[in-house]
């Protein structure tokens, strides 16, 4: 039988785990420059944890893992044959896999509350599980990255998770836009029109402006049961352009009678003006602070049963990505395990998406590949005695070093060094020996050297 692996999961060979190690290691020393500190959380939650959480679909899409032992034992016959799928599973399954890292980062700020230092910043990066239909770009087992204040109202927590953002991508050589939304500002929208169930749909219609245009955003609207004087208010918001500043003037006119809506529009303009740097008359010299353009965007309705203030969402320019960040404000993070009152905001990098950009854009560094720099032929046992001390010094030094450990034809040895884009070899017979020498041999250029081991160490590094 030939082995396989369950579907919507993945191997990662070396070059692939280089250049995801390349990308964690880069967010992961941006939060810490930030004052993040890392947590991780245990792969399995107990499904007290875990269900209802995610709404009807999501506890659907959890893996449930079976309890250890006869774990039929407790079971009645008729249970078995009335085959209630959802009632035998609470029984016999008391763990799942964890769906995502928010929920048992909930689940530890609860269990922790006495020992954590708030505002407590943390970032986490580990695998979820969903047992979701594979698709393209969709798998079962994948990474989040997610970084997370809670304990903090700040805006200034925004205003950092933004700058934290854009030097990520800016790190990455990526060129991306950054969108903010916040969704008082929604809900404001849906106030002063009168449609609180409709905002969905009014984001929703709004976002095909662009490709439908403004007639048939009006009649998707009609579609979607709003009067024409609801459409007739919603014109302003439809057609909005310019500056962030000038589309915060707007926004501001249609939501003069919105209590929330105004907070939404000076939420907002705190953030972008911290951004721009203009949020004071001394700083004119000073221009934004971003390197990514950062732009208001009303049709950005991500997470609405969650979010209750920012929401962002990042998107690569030069290649068609779909989001590959976004985050926002919640201000009961804790609540849902009955502790209310701590409010949060937090960001998540899609790592899959900034592998595929990154792939795409061809923008991986050549020495984040992290392959041996340096390849030392093996001509048999004396050969060796001489080179086991030099590779040992070449080590220390910090250069990424391998002997061939067979001595087989010298053919095989160079095709090995090939085959793994090693950049160097050493040879060392009998009259480097006698020299107390070797020769380094440039595997691009095919130019060779005579060196001593403190001469060798210099011409790699």
């Amino acid at each position: 039988m030939k082995p396989s692996i369950p579907k919507g999961t993945r191997d990662f060979g070396p070059v692939e785990m280089a250049k995801r190690n390349y990308i964690f290691n880069t967010i992961r020393s941006v939060y810490e420059l930030y004052g993040f500190q890392q947590i991780e959380t245990p792969a399995q939650e107990t499904l007290q944890t875990l269900m209802g959480k995610y709404g009807e679909e999501g506890d659907k899409l959890l893996f449930k893992i079976l309890n250890s032992g006869d774990y039929l034992s407790k079971i009645e016959d008729s249970e078995l044959t009335e085959r209630n799928t959802l009632r035998l599973a609470s029984k016999i399954c008391e763990k799942g896999l964890r769906y995502d890292l928010t929920v048992p980062f909930a689940r530890y700020v609860v269990m922790h509350r006495e020992e954590l230092q708030l505002p407590f910043k943390r970032y986490q990066v580990q695998p979820v599980w969903r047992a979701d239909r594979p698709q393209k770009g969709r798998y079962r087992e994948f990474y989040q990255f997610d970084g997370d204040v809670v304990g903090s109202d700040s805006l200034l927590n925004e205003v950092e998770l933004m700058q934290i953002v854009d030097t990520v991508f800016t790190r990455f050589g990526v060129r991306v836009q950054i969108k903010i939304n916040n969704r008082k500002i929604l809900t404001g929208i849906a106030e002063v029109i009168g449609a609180a169930d409709k905002i969905v749909d009014i984001t929703v219609a709004i976002d095909k402006l662009d490709k439908i245009g403004i007639d048939n955003v009006n009649a998707e609207l009609r579609e979607d049961g709003l009067s024409d004087e609801q459409i007739q208010k919603l014109q302003p918001i439809i057609m909005l352009e310019g500056t962030n500043e000038e589309k915060l003037n707007t926004i501001a006119e249609v939501l003069a009678s919105s209590e929330t809506g105004l907070k939404g529009v000076e939420e907002t303009r705190y953030i972008l003006n911290m951004l721009s740097g203009n949020h004071n008359s001394q700083s004119s010299t000073l221009n934004s602070q971003l390197n990514n353009e950062i732009q208001l965007d009303l049709t950005l309705a991500r997470g609405l049963s969650y979010y209750t203030g920012a929401i962002f969402e990042v998107k690569a320019l030069d290649t068609p990505m779909g989001s590959i960040s976004g985050g926002g404000r919640y201000d009961n993070l804790t609540g849902i395990f009955g502790m209310p009152g701590l409010s949060g905001v937090g960001i998540s990098f899609g790592v899959d998406r900034i592998y595929d950009v990154l792939n795409a854009l061809d923008l991986y560094p050549k020495d984040s590949l992290q392959t041996t720099q340096v390849l030392f032929i093996n001509f048999g046992e004396k050969e060796t005695a001489y080179c086991l001390p030099i590779l040992s010094q070449v080590r220390q030094a910090g250069i990424r070093a391998e002997i061939y450990p067979d001595s087989t034809k010298m053919k095989k040895q160079m095709s090995y060094a090939n085959a793994k884009q090693i950049p160097y070899v050493v040879l060392a017979g009998d009259n480097e020996m006698a020299a107390g020498k070797v020769t380094l041999k440039n595997m691009e250029s095919g130019e060779q050297q005579l060196l001593t081991a403190e001469e060798l160490i210099n011409a790699i590094q």
